[in-house]
């Protein structure tokens, strides 16, 4: 009986890559597995097709061979190992499957946990920058034994079973699973001689202090990574890093869009309608703003470069100076009397209220319409 295509054994491409071949196999060799399949003899030769077709296509020199001469270009004996078994017990299958699901591979000192320190700065301090000092409590390093948890002297010895990898293998009927070694707590290693400082752990709570250098433009919500500040790893292992979470704090004059800063300007009625110019604030100092005469309430003035610089670089935006007429209060009388003199100049115009005219005209059209 001649054989049949390797590739069409395990249900592959002949442009399959050696992954691809992997998972066939893993797949073909559970469902056909004599453990699996007992007293099916036809399952017992399907797995040992399976198997010999594997172990030609995951060779790259005798699936190169293959691929030229067939099946000429290989020869028997794809035996070795209990019935139908191929060299390979039925656990190791399911380990390979498995394995991560158990906690497959190494384990052994963890990294240091990250840390997150939430700092609130100014809005003068987030557009210009600035360096800030922190104090953040953390576990560093045992100073006497720098890490290693062991006594000066002495260092740690590799547990004897686990073999330092951390994890031990349970056998349980057809699964093999990976657990947590319970002698070394899967660190791979015991410390017979503990440091009396830190009492074998390798990491005491201490205060740090750091320099942590702002950039200019941060917003409420960036973040910035100190690698290498966080805590200390167990046993010597890479420490976390440190995330400063970035709060600005409000501000008594400004608002912040983005890039823009925005700031209300009152003004008396009398330079909205005359014009003048007054000094506001910016974050650079003083500036002379312009306005114009017949100035509306709500108006807004653009200083252009006035704002805040990019965090990544490029041209600062723009500060939005919106101006808001201010109605005068605790009038005299004699203010009084002047404005009344005021309002009677200028009741019988329309012309100097050209959207209170606007207004009411579309207020009369209105009430018309409905009928009110």
């Amino acid at each position: 009986m001649s054989k049949r295509d390797y590739y069409e054994v395990l249900g592959i491409q002949r442009n399959a890559s050696d992954e691809e071949i992997k998972k066939a196999y893993r797949r073909m060799a559970m469902k056909y597995h004599p453990d699996r399949n007992t007293g099916d003899s036809n399952s017992e030769e399907s797995f040992k097709e399976v198997k010999e077709a594997y172990e030609v296509l995951s060779d790259s020199r005798k699936r190169a061979a293959y691929d030229q001469f067939g099946h000429s270009a290989t020869e028997g004996g794809f035996g070795g190992g209990g019935p139908g078994m191929g060299g390979m017990n039925f656990s190791d299958i399911f380990g390979d499957i498995f394995g991560d699901i158990f906690g497959g591979g190494r384990a052994g000192p963890q990294r240091g946990s990250d840390l997150r320190y939430n700092l609130d700065i100014s809005l003068e301090n987030a557009v210009t920058g600035s360096t800030v000092e922190l104090t953040i409590p953390t576990l560093a390093a045992c100073k006497e034994c720098h890490g290693s948890g062991a006594r000066k002297g002495a260092s740690p010895v590799t547990c004897k079973d686990c073999q330092g990898y951390g994890q031990v293998r349970m056998q349980q009927g057809f699964f093999s699973v990976q657990q947590t070694c319970p002698t070394c707590r899967g660190k791979g290693k015991l410390i017979l001689d503990p440091c009396g400082e830190c009492r074998g752990k390798g990491r005491q709570r201490q205060n740090k202090k750091l320099s942590v250098k702002i950039p200019p433009g941060v917003d409420t919500g960036d973040r910035i990574r100190l690698g290498g500040e966080g805590e200390a790893g167990e046993a010597g292992a890479p420490p976390g890093d440190l995330y400063v979470q970035i709060n600005v704090k409000q501000h008594s004059i400004f608002e912040r869009d983005g890039t823009n800063l925005l700031c209300e300007v009152p003004i008396s009625f009398t330079i909205a309608a005359l014009g003048g110019e007054l000094d506001v604030p910016t974050l650079n100092g003083r500036v002379k703003l312009k306005i114009p005469a017949e100035t509306q309430s709500a108006k807004v003035f653009r200083l252009r470069g006035m704002g805040v610089p990019p965090v990544r670089g490029g041209t600062s935006g723009d500060l939005l100076c919106k101006v808001t007429v201010e109605t005068p209060v605790n009038l005299t009388a004699k203010q009084r009397e002047l404005l009344k003199e005021f309002e009677s100049t200028i009741s019988a115009d329309n012309a100097h209220n050209p959207k209170s005219s606007s207004w009411f005209d579309r207020v009369k059209k209105f009430f018309e319409e409905m009928k009110f």
